[in-house]
């Protein structure tokens, strides 16, 4: 039997072992779990896990969850609110708590980013996701819950738009506002996802095949020394951000050099990064894409930049966890979950 048909046979059959043995190398590798695709009729729970959200601002993401044919169930945190939070911790840990712990809830949509996901990292109870695996879907913020499933369960997720980025009117929406979401539904009905980016001169060239992890540099960066960090080795990993001045990014960038997290990658992403003008007088001198290659000059796996992620309206749905082929040529950029 290959490789691949056994992964999905134990898999299938609810046997989800810690690391397997690659007969071609005699590494030990980590198994991943992929939750099962969403089917119509399937329920969606929607909550609050960071910053707070009305229902009235739910209203154009449930409209269209249900045209794809899907359920809403939304969680105790909508309309909740303490200052910028969704809730109180408690209020928001136990929301999240009861979706997924639900097993009529097939996946957990979190309504939007800004700040407090961290907060309650550590109240959550995720022993029965590997098991009864559901999709955890957002980002921004939404990467702490990335990160951590990762690092310790091994589950496979979803970095996407929320529920804030859903078009009040669909038919009014441009051709990147309607594919951004609709990759959302691609990424958890079981489609293969598939993803070109714009040519970079910049662009170091290769190919390389293994699982895609990431999201946001800063998050990311917070998560070093605590139990969420993310294990980058033999891994693609790719990066967006917005707000950060330039040398708060070569800071971070920094930080994941000294971490290790840059030295035994399989390919690096630059999605998009919304830079901060520097204050007159206080020039950072160095441009996103030099402080990247100042970072892994000294490794030689593929690098690509303006990957269609991050905190702009071409932020496609990626998941986060599975095995992807990351091509970069002078010709083309593709990503292709394998």
């Amino acid at each position: 039997m290959k490789r691949k048909q056994f992964l999905s046979s134990i898999v299938s059959a609810g046997f989800i072992p810690a690391t397997i043995q690659n007969a071609g190398t005699g590494e030990f590798q980590q198994v991943l779990v992929v939750p099962p695709a969403l089917n119509r009729g399937d329920t969606i729970g929607i909550t609050s896990p960071a910053g707070f959200i009305t229902p009235d601002d739910l209203q154009p993401a449930i409209r269209q969850l249900e045209a794809w044919g899907f359920k809403v169930r939304l969680g105790n945190t909508i309309g909740k609110r303490d200052f910028s939070f969704g809730g109180s911790d408690e209020e928001r840990s136990r929301d999240f708590q009861l979706l997924l712990d639900d097993a009529a809830v097939k996946a957990i949509l979190c309504a939007r980013g800004g700040y407090g996901t961290v907060r309650i990292i550590d109240k959550i109870n995720f022993s029965r996701l590997a098991g009864k695996p559901k999709w955890i879907i957002g980002f921004s913020d939404i990467t702490v819950l990335h990160c951590h499933i990762n690092a310790n369960f091994r589950v496979a997720t979803v970095h996407s738009k929320m529920c804030n980025s859903f078009p009040g009117d669909p038919a009014g929406a441009d051709r990147l506002q309607t594919e951004t979401i609709a990759s959302i539904k691609d990424a958890i009905t079981g489609v293969k996802m598939k993803y070109t980016a714009p040519l970079n001169e910049r662009n170091r060239t290769g190919v390389s095949e293994a699982t895609l992890i990431g999201g946001n540099l800063k998050t990311i960066e917070n998560l070093s020394g605590t139990k969420s960090e993310i294990k980058t080795a033999g891994k693609i990993l790719f990066l967006e951000d917005a707000g950060e001045y330039l040398y708060s990014v070569d800071r971070m960038f920094w930080n994941l050099k000294r971490t290790g997290k840059l030295a035994q990658l399989k390919g690096l992403i630059i999605g998009g990064f919304r830079i901060k003008p520097d204050e007159p007088g206080e020039e950072f001198g160095r441009t996103l894409y030099e402080i990247v290659e100042e970072a892994v000059k000294e490794y030689d796996y593929p690098v690509c930049f303006d990957f269609p992620v991050g905190h702009q309206k071409n932020n496609y749905a990626i998941k986060c966890g599975t095995l992807h082929r990351l091509s970069v040529t002078k010709n083309k950029v593709e990503l292709a979950e394998v």
